[in-house]
């Protein structure tokens, strides 16, 4: 078991001992008369159980003193949300609880960030634990949550790419009291990563030294909101201020267009970032514009983007999170450096309309070019990624619900040595089950 820093802020212990306690008192509870104040908070309530085994292999083709990095775990997620007490106002609890169990690591191979590594001999934690606390209220359409949450927003999309999600710990508030807009607004003081059991100050990501990686911010603080202008267009407009480091606009407009017998969708996305305050970072500047344009015709999808970097700097981001960029989920690179142009295409498949519900699979390539590495006194270089991924739900039977996952990718760079983002072949494969208990 790691051990867990002294002072951390979450409402931390042993999953394994805390999780089975707390869903025995809630069942006991739900089927207890409960006063009128609680009816909602009970009724309401309702408890899941998510299994998660990952197996992730990176294997490194470049000169560089590590040739892999290659780990196996299974995770256990228990999520328990309560209604809401009757009243203007509903007051409620909700209760995440996280274990991840190392099956397989050793040190000459750690460091794929599905488990916490130690500093000292690289050896793999063989089980971390947390259970963190959300406290909510409601009133009409607005909610507000804080304790342990989760954003997912363009400039800061909590990571799902690991064993256990990525979280931060301060308040959001979301309201749908208005038709058709959703507004967001929030105080993050604190992120928890994806292979952590405590909260730290969040930091901005710097692969390939774009940044100050040791500099902090106090909090990261942002107001915005989703438009559905129909059911075809839909805007997002959003302003973040990561103190002290950089602020960060963001503008994106969604679209779908009935053409023949498919669909045209346009996806337009757009960040402007600069320093802010002490600007403890560096500097930054950048501009990050992009273009997505796909067509749907039966069970085909065909897309085509490019993205365009300018300015002197990388785009910035929160290490630990995902900026959804027209980049988003690609395995071995960000491609969101200093200048970079960036051409992508996607071809992705469902089974369904093969008569084979619940398959899935998808083909990208990306490549970037026009790279600025200042660090490294570097220009014009490039890098490739080509990702192949194939997923299964099955649809019936003992196994029903049970999602596969595999999947793929071939990246390539000409950067210098030292530069993050190695060549290798990546290699995923997962099994995800989440079971209803009650």
């Amino acid at each position: 078991m790691q051990k867990l820093p002294t002072g951390a802020v979450a409402a931390t212990c042993r999953v394994s001992n805390c999780t089975p306690r707390l869903v025995s008192a809630l069942l006991m509870l739900s089927v207890l008369p409960t006063p009128s104040w609680a009816a909602g908070f009970i009724d309401d309530s309702h408890g899941s159980l998510t299994l998660r085994n990952y197996y992730l292999d990176r294997d490194y083709k470049d000169d560089g003193a590590k040739t892999a990095a290659r780990e196996w775990a299974q995770a256990f997620i228990v999520n328990l949300e309560s209604g809401y007490t009757p009243g203007t106002v509903g007051f409620g609890l909700d209760m995440r609880g996280l274990m991840g169990v190392k099956l397989d690591s050793s040190p000459d191979r750690s460091g794929t960030e599905l488990l916490p590594v130690s500093a000292g001999d690289k050896r793999a934690a063989d089980e971390y634990s947390r259970l963190a606390p959300t406290a909510k209220l409601r009133f009409a359409q607005t909610t507000v949550k804080t304790g342990d949450v989760s954003i997912f927003l363009p400039f800061a999309f909590a990571s799902p790419s690991r064993l256990l999600p990525q979280t931060f710990r301060g308040t959001t508030l979301s309201s749908r009291d208005i038709d058709g807009l959703t507004l967001n607004t929030g105080y993050i003081d604190r992120i928890n990563k994806r292979d952590s059991t405590d909260y730290q100050a969040m930091t901005i990501a710097s692969p390939n030294r774009r940044f100050n990686a040791t500099a902090t911010t106090s909090h990261l603080a942002y107001l915005g909101g989703d438009y559905q202008v129909n059911k075809d267009l839909s805007l997002r407009v959003y302003h973040s201020a990561v103190a002290d480091l950089y602020q960060q606009d963001t503008f994106a407009l969604l679209h779908n267009l009935p053409l023949g017998d498919g669909v045209l969708s346009s996806d337009l996305r757009s960040f402007f970032s600069r320093e802010d305050g002490s600007a403890r970072a560096g500097k930054v500047d950048n501009r990050n514009l992009s273009a997505l344009f796909g067509y749907r015709l039966g069970g085909h999808r065909f897309s085509l983007g490019y993205m365009h970097s300018s300015g002197d700097t990388a785009t910035p981001y929160i290490s630990g999170t995902e900026l959804m960029g027209m980049s988003e989920l690609t395995m071995s690179s960000d491609f969101l450096n200093a200048k970079e142009h960036t051409w992508q295409a996607i071809y992705d498949y469902d089974f369904a309309a093969s008569g084979l519900p619940g398959l899935k699979s998808r083909l990208r390539y990306v490549r970037g070019d026009n790279i600025e590495l200042a660090a490294f006194n570097a220009q014009d270089r490039k890098e490739r990624e080509f990702q192949m991924e194939l997923g299964y739900v099955i649809q019936s039977g003992p196994l029903k619900n049970v999602g596969l996952m595999a999947r793929k990718s071939i990246y390539r760079n000409d950067f210098p040595g030292g530069a993050a983002f190695r060549d290798e072949n990546q290699t995923r494969f997962l099994v995800l089950y989440t079971v209803a208990l009650w």
